[in-house]
């Protein structure tokens, strides 16, 4: 008769820690998913396709990324004022000129 009554009072609590167990499960995997959708993204060129030129008026920041593992080439990547990103040619002169120009009103 002891036995029965330490099962049944252990019985109740159970299905919550399974509930709790699977929940936690859950969440890893979700986590652990998020975590290599962010890498695959940044595992590759940002940039399939590049605009020669922008008014230098609508650009709000630029963001240059050198050659690497992600990628074999530079990226310039210039976020609008209207929050639109658009990739820039770096080998355009009119996009030398706008980074030229933008490093050197950072530098005074």
């Amino acid at each position: 008769p002891m036995a029965r009554t330490a099962t049944a009072a252990a019985a109740p609590r159970a299905p919550g820690f399974l509930r709790a167990a699977l929940l936690l499960l859950l969440l890893v995997a979700a986590c652990r998913q998020a975590a290599e959708e962010n890498v695959a993204t940044e595992l590759r060129c940002q940039c399939l396709e590049t605009m020669k030129g922008i008014h230098p008026r609508v650009i709000q920041s630029v963001k240059v990324t050198s050659p690497g593992p992600h990628c074999d080439r530079t990226e310039v990547i210039a976020t609008l004022k209207n929050g639109q990103k658009v990739c820039l040619n770096p080998e355009s002169p009119l996009v030398k000129k706008i980074l030229d120009k933008m490093l050197n009103n950072y530098a005074k």
